[in-house]
């Protein structure tokens, strides 16, 4: 079970770096709201946005080690930052969902993108959890 999380995890970083790579290539990076132009700002802060990517790698490279040490607190602490990472990610979820009407720069990234980045990544959160209880072996 650790692998499949650990595939799962991956599967939603993939999609997770796609859908910030579009942000920041559409202009996300600006601050919101900045310069009183009419063009698209952002409702995501960076620090939002990047605490949620960054969280998510150290999670992940903390469950590879878990994987290869076996060390149970490992994977206790991985399960701790995703629960972190799943916080700030339902943050920007909401933020995502009431903006899609109006003229922002996350509005535009692809619906799929999204709703398959939030799927795999509860999956991974209860695999995750699962292999920390000793359900299955890793």
């Amino acid at each position: 079970m650790g692998i499949a999380a650990l595939v799962t995890w991956l599967a939603t970083a993939v999609i997770g770096f796609t859908m910030l790579g579009l942000w920041v290539a559409r202009g996300g990076l600006r601050a919101v709201g900045e310069g009183g132009d009419a063009k698209p700002t952002s409702r995501f802060p960076r620090g939002l946005v990047f605490g949620h990517f960054l969280l998510a790698a150290a999670g992940l490279v903390v469950w590879i080690v878990y994987l290869a040490a076996g060390l149970g607190a490992l994977a206790w602490l991985a399960f701790g930052l995703l629960l972190v990472v799943a916080i700030l990610g339902d943050v920007l979820f909401v933020r995502w969902y009431k903006g899609r009407g109006l003229r922002t720069i996350e509005s535009g990234l692809p619906k799929a993108l999204v709703y398959a980045h939030g799927l795999l990544a509860v999956t991974t959160v209860i695999l995750v959890l699962l292999t920390a209880l000793g359900v299955a072996a890793r």
